[in-house]
């Protein structure tokens, strides 16, 4: 097979044992190398800047960045950049903000191996791979009333057991505004109260701890 062929591979994950797994898979598919690894988002950005690889598998959660921020960095820097996400989670705000950010595909980590290097192929073809039980995660919020900016930030501060009276002080908003937010916050996500919407929030990918 001419090295033109041979589909160029970034891995990206914080996890040295699953990055010499994928790195193992990947060196073992003929049409496939793997190029160059790395376990923070600024290691990501310097690596596929000095190799441009054809295809990248990035981990949504890094230790210094998230890797949503990292895609957004080499995209705006490389628009053609063709970045996969692979992950343990599947909150569908989390899928939502890597697809809007110009994600490929979305994959769970506990995927086949045959199937991460199906998908490989598959993005490095110019489609985009999102598997049905990730798709049918994100269907079952669409249409639902996203939180805001604010609503969020308060929400953050709820999740770190801040008080009404302390959220205000900490975000510049009266006690009062504070609860129309955690009332609205409540209302969006169908909890019944805050610890539940802590919960909640965590589980879709809204915040994290």
């Amino acid at each position: 097979m001419p090295p033109s062929a041979t589909i160029r591979v970034l891995s990206v994950d914080d996890h040295p044992l699953l990055r010499d797994g994928i790195a193992t898979l990947i060196d073992h598919q003929p049409d496939m190398t793997m190029v160059a690894q790395a376990s923070t988002g600024r290691e990501a950005i310097d690596e596929y800047r000095r190799h441009r690889p054809d295809v990248t598998l990035m981990d949504v959660r890094l230790p210094d960045m998230s890797g949503i921020d990292a895609l957004v960095a080499i995209r705006a820097e490389f628009p053609d950049a063709r970045v996969v996400m692979l992950t343990t989670f599947e909150g569908d705000a989390e899928i939502e903000r890597a697809l809007a950010a110009g994600a490929r595909g979305y994959l769970l980590k506990t995927m086949p191996p045959d199937d991460l290097a199906e998908s490989v192929r598959q993005v490095h073809a110019g489609r985009r791979k999102i598997p049905s039980d990730v798709a049918a995660h994100l269907a079952e919020h669409m249409g639902e009333e996203r939180l805001t900016a604010r609503e969020i930030d308060v929400l953050i501060q709820v999740a770190a057991g801040g008080r009404n009276r302390e959220i205000g002080e900490m975000l510049g908003i009266s006690e009062e505004t504070v609860k129309v937010h955690v009332k609205h916050i409540m209302e969006k996500l169908g909890a019944s109260d805050r610890t539940e919407a802590v919960t909640i929030a965590l589980r879709r990918g809204i915040i994290q701890l």
